[in-house]
């Protein structure tokens, strides 16, 4: 059983010990954490709760919304949503925070709770250092009898989130409608199959539902990953659909398929659908630093200036803030953008890519062929305990002096055609190699070069 309490919020595996699982008393006692901090932080006692479809999670549900009754905090819960949903909820309602109840692309077993602040985006590194010690130091008053917080149901958000994604001036539905397109989507039986279908059926899309009941059941893997996505690859293999569609349970990551079953590939969603915004507002793009660099080369395209920015959602969002990127995201499928909200978002990632493919007038392999193709090698290597990670990496740092080497987070090193990024993990003695090139041999080649350099060091340490 597995309990990670980290800056950006709780999570672990259901079933087990206190403190070492995420059991009822560990959500009780994170969430009277969170929910002092938000009363204490922005003086505002509502809070948005939505879920993805965990079998875990209406369980979860009744225990955190209970505690937030319990600190005086009226509790607006939206129910089965998606995280982009609770996200735009937030500020609409003037909470002082959400919470979302889902442990994303993880197994069955996991949950967690992903905190909000006011403006519906990923609370900050100090921000969660605070609410940490707070729950640390259980330093939390509950409400008297008088004073017990309310709880709204509200199941009408994600029809509101669709409306306000076709309301975007670069979502043309008559565009998508007059292609007449078919799509497969697999929805991993969580809330993309409450979500997505509907958004299809606005834009005039005919749609095949693969494991679209939001009951938690993950059929697969429910990472979008192409080796999780072989049935959906056979259905478009047939030829009879123009695009596959998947998200993962909280919809915040999208993958594409190609109309051939090939994977048009997760690094690409953001780069398809920035070079879209980009044909049409003048501007700059922010991804992290494991992300191709694919989309610094349509962004110089256009004419834009391209950032890059630590890993993790809320280290993208303040680098788009401070340099007015008007889209961005991450390699993994997602897609932050602005003009709806600063967070990533599946559902309006679809609506504009469709658009894209629509003025495109091609079908969506022969899109995704108009890019560099950029081939990235995910590897990591696993130390003992006792090996100390960060003189590792600096290690590496100094063996790589005389290329362009970047620490904001870990070690990303440039070559002329190549890249490689090294991050720490947070919570096990792990090093993440990721490794980028124009041939797949060297991209290999040069994650086993580099996990070589790494081995070598520790032997010179012990």
């Amino acid at each position: 059983m597995t309990l990670i309490k980290s800056i950006s919020g709780i999570r672990g595996t259901i079933g087990g010990s206190p403190g070492e699982a995420l059991t009822p008393l560990d959500i009780v006692k994170f969430t009277a954490a969170y929910g002092s901090w938000v009363k204490e932080t922005t003086g505002k006692s509502t809070i948005v709760v939505g879920r993805d479809a965990r079998i875990s999670g209406d369980m979860v549900n009744r225990i955190v919304t209970g505690t937030l009754q319990g600190l005086g905090i009226n509790v607006i819960d939206l129910g089965l949503s998606t995280t982009p949903t609770v996200e735009v909820a937030v500020p609409i309602e003037m909470a002082g925070g959400g919470i979302i109840l889902t442990a994303s692309h993880n197994p069955i077993q996991w949950n967690a709770l992903k905190l909000l602040n006011e403006n519906g985006e990923f609370i900050s590194a100090e921000e969660g250092a605070k609410v940490l010690d707070i729950a640390e130091r259980e330093a939390f008053d509950f409400a008297p009898v008088k004073k017990i917080g309310t709880l709204t149901h509200k199941s009408d958000y994600i029809e509101k989130h669709i409306d306000m994604i076709l309301q975007l001036p670069l979502v043309d539905i008559e565009a998508i409608k007059a292609r007449g397109f078919k799509v497969v989507i697999d929805c991993v039986n969580s809330t993309g199959g409450i979500s997505i279908p509907p958004l299809l059926k606005k834009l005039g899309v005919e749609v095949k539902e693969l494991y679209c009941e939001p009951n938690g059941e993950f059929p697969h893997n429910p990472e979008p990953l192409p080796e999780n996505l072989t049935e959906i690859g056979s259905v478009l293999e047939k030829g009879n659909y123009d695009l596959g569609i998947v998200v993962d349970p909280d919809v915040d990551r999208l993958a594409l398929i190609n109309e051939d079953g090939s994977p048009f590939g997760e690094e690409y969603t953001l780069v398809a659908v920035a070079d879209y915004i980009l044909q049409h507002t003048m501007g700059n793009t922010v991804s992290n630093l494991s992300s191709t660099r694919a989309l610094k080369d349509v962004t110089l395209k256009h004419g834009g200036t391209y950032e890059v920015a630590a890993v993790g959602e809320v280290n993208v969002v303040n680098k788009m803030k401070a340099t007015n990127a008007i889209i961005g995201g991450e390699g993994n499928g997602g897609i932050i953008y602005p003009e709806l909200h600063y967070g990533r978002d599946a559902l309006v990632g679809i609506a504009l890519f469709l658009t894209h493919l629509a003025k495109f007038g091609k079908s969506a392999s022969r899109l995704r062929a108009t890019y560099p193709n950029y081939h990235i090698s995910k590897n990591k290597i696993e130390l003992t305990p006792e090996i100390d990670v960060d003189a590792i990496l600096e290690g590496i740092k100094n063996k790589y002096s005389n290329n362009p080497v970047n620490t904001v987070d870990g070690v990303k090193i440039d070559f002329e055609s190549e890249w490689v990024h090294l991050r720490k993990s947070n919570t096990e003695p792990i090093i993440r190699i990721y490794c980028e090139s124009e041939n797949e041999a060297t991209a290999e080649y040069l994650a086993k070069k580099i996990i070589s350099d790494i081995k070598e060091l520790i032997v010179e340490k012990v």
